[in-house]
């Protein structure tokens, strides 16, 4: 109990590094999943070369390494002029990486609507951005928010890779923490629990969401 009781004294810096992580996933969640959204109909677009396109981007993500990306934007991005801090280039590497998961996820909950639904909606006028907002999103976002809230699941496990360009975020205090006063057990357990407890969050409202969103359906 006694490192246990170490890890509470240090609760300034598991905060910091919880608030770290916690500000690192809305960020991320909200912004690979509207740009996931607007990569879905270019993945889905019957241009070829468009279609053809994001298909290579969103394949080029899913089989890079995370740990990797996040070396090519902190440390590649500077020797061509671009500098970022420490959080924002954690931020884009999930980001960006993210966004191919979340436009692939959806890209497949929209081949399942139905065929009837989208000429409806051009039956009634939508077309363009229009019937893609009103008619086609809604459903698609419905279907899909249990896998939504997977990936968004995953995006608190990817952000744990950001210790190793030292983004103030739960792992690398807990490491800290660790290295500092030699307690790895208690420090680690504790970082687990932390993430434990954000992920079941992430499901209870991922839940509601559902159930609300079926109810509106119904």
């Amino acid at each position: 109990m006694g490192d246990f009781l170490i890890v509470w004294q240090q609760r300034v810096d598991v905060l910091e590094g919880l608030a770290g992580t916690l500000g690192l996933l809305v960020v991320s969640a909200i912004a690979s999943l509207v740009l996931g959204a607007l990569l879905t109909p270019a993945l889905m677009s019957r241009r070829a070369a468009v279609a053809r396109l994001a298909t290579l981007y969103v394949d080029a993500m899913r089989c890079a390494p995370f740990l990797l990306f996040v070396y090519l934007i902190y440390f590649a991005l500077p020797s061509a002029g671009i500098r970022m801090s420490n959080w924002w280039s954690g931020a884009i590497a999930l980001i960006l990486y993210n966004t191919a998961y979340m436009a692939e996820l959806l890209r497949g909950a929209w081949r399942e609507l139905p065929a009837s639904m989208i000429e409806s909606g051009r039956a009634y006028g939508f077309s363009g951005f229009t019937l893609l907002r009103r008619i086609i999103l809604p459903p698609v976002f419905t279907s899909a928010m249990p896998m939504i809230g997977n990936q968004v699941v995953q995006i608190v496990k990817d952000s744990a890779f950001l210790t190793i360009i030292a983004v103030t975020e739960l792992t690398h205090q807990m490491n800290g923490i660790q290295a500092t006063y030699f307690i790895p057990f208690a420090a680690f357990i504790t970082a687990i629990a932390l993430y434990w407890a954000i992920c079941l969050v992430i499901e209870s409202m991922t839940g509601l969401l559902s159930k609300f969103a079926e109810e509106r359906r119904a």
